[in-house]
């Protein structure tokens, strides 16, 4: 009779591990697919980044622009013509042929180009900012994928533990141990363990679907489960404060400061007349020819480009108060996410060392006290209760610390060398 009990112990836990085979936690053939290979393969798809490249080269073109002169102009002008008396022939008309060559005063041309190279940088650092945007938005669905994974392998785990302790229940009813609502107790725990799975598999399945998702193509091999268990060493006491100075969000900021002071340059540029000069040639009937030079410059009565000056001077104001708001954004912001990662990785190696260990212990010693009949079946029920959710805290608090990070790499993310 005990072999036949061994032996049906034996069978529950092979079936138990074969079902275990078609899910997430199957061995990997293939080499892990990293957050690099995830962020590398990202940004070769990302509409962002081909949106930023976009921006970069209609800067440039708008710099070839800003620094083209102004076009000539050819006038034709015919007098003398269509009147009365001798005016009513074509033999007295004038014809005048002028070249208008536009002169620039007031440092127009430079200023366009001032205003188109700090466009530029701002174009060059947008770019940047939508890479660090795909590394942080792919770095979350990495992890959301591996964490998956890993509550999917946790949910295997506890199928088993369940098969186990249902075939455990059966074996204690049937030799007259136990009362027969234990088997039909442990069975309940089986099914809800077998449908934990079921769900635990669905959403890795989701989170591996929105990562494929964002990187634009499907991917082979397993992820790196390894990476989530990414710790610091313990480290207490105040935290060390990060400057804000030299992060990509206040480089923006300092752009855009850049471009409102080339703004205002050109506004003022604006004010000064333009001058038109140009040689003409007058054929004048019967067949005479003289030389025209014309000289033309408009007079800023209506529009003196004050109020354009007005304008670009309070957009600057405006530029500079938005630095200085984001100054003080980034640094809190910076701070926060200091003390976040600080207490993520805190609460992630409490959760996966003693909190764990112990579960992990009093549900060794609730199973074999179960085997020998020492422990109740509530209290081991209880017991691997506590250690589903232990680890599941485990997992979450490793997911938490890792996003924190990520989001802290990301506020401290730094700007391109200028010329990068």
């Amino acid at each position: 009779m005990y072999r036949y009990y061994a032996a049906l112990l034996a069978a529950t836990s092979c079936a138990s591990l074969a079902q275990a085979q078609d899910l997430p936690s199957a061995v990997a053939t293939t080499p892990a697919f990293t957050l690099d290979d995830a962020v590398a393969a990202a940004g070769g798809s990302a509409p962002a980044i081909d949106a930023a490249k976009a921006g970069i080269d209609a800067a440039r073109a708008a710099r070839t622009v800003a620094g083209l002169r102004p076009n000539p102009t050819v006038q034709t002008q015919v007098e003398n013509i269509g009147g009365s008396g001798v005016y009513r022939q074509f033999d007295t008309s004038q014809t005048t042929v002028s070249l208008g060559i536009p002169i620039e005063l007031g440092g127009k041309r430079s200023a366009r180009v001032a205003v188109a190279d700090a466009q530029t940088d701002r174009a060059l650092l947008t770019a940047a900012i939508a890479q660090a945007d795909i590394r942080f938005q792919v770095t979350q669905l990495y992890i959301e994928a591996v964490a998956a994974e890993r509550r999917a392998t946790n949910a295997i785990e506890q199928f088993r533990i369940a098969n186990d302790t249902a075939s455990a229940a059966r074996v204690r009813v049937q030799a007259g141990r136990a009362s027969p609502i234990e088997e039909q107790r442990a069975d309940v725990a089986k099914v809800n363990a077998e449908a934990g799975v079921e769900r635990a598999k669905r959403l890795a399945e989701a989170a591996r679907a929105n990562l494929t998702r964002r990187i634009g193509h499907p991917f082979t091999g397993t992820l790196n489960s390894n990476w989530l268990d990414s710790l610091p060493a313990k480290g207490y006491g105040p935290l060390e404060p990060i400057n804000a100075a030299g992060t990509l969000s206040l480089a923006a900021a300092n752009a855009d400061l850049a471009v409102a002071d080339a703004g205002v340059r050109l506004a003022r540029s604006q004010r000064v007349p333009d001058l038109n000069v140009g040689p003409g040639v007058r054929h004048i009937a019967p067949g005479d020819v003289a030389f025209v030079v014309t000289f033309s410059m408009p007079i800023p009565i209506f529009n003196s480009g004050s109020a354009a000056v007005s304008q670009a001077g309070a957009q600057r104001v405006q530029a500079e108060a938005q630095k200085r708001m984001t100054a003080l954004d980034m640094e809190q912001a910076i701070t926060d996410a200091q003390a976040e990662e600080a207490n993520a990785a805190t609460t992630a190696r409490t959760a996966n060392g003693p909190a764990l260990a112990a579960a992990q212990e009093a549900a060794r010693i609730a199973r074999i006290g179960y085997r020998e009949g020492k422990i109740g079946q509530l209290d081991l029920l209880d017991a691997e209760r506590t250690l589903a959710e232990t680890r599941i805290a485990a997992i979450d608090a490793l997911a938490t610390y890792q996003n924190a990070k990520a989001r802290l790499e990301r506020l401290t993310a730094p700007a391109p060398e200028q010329g990068n």
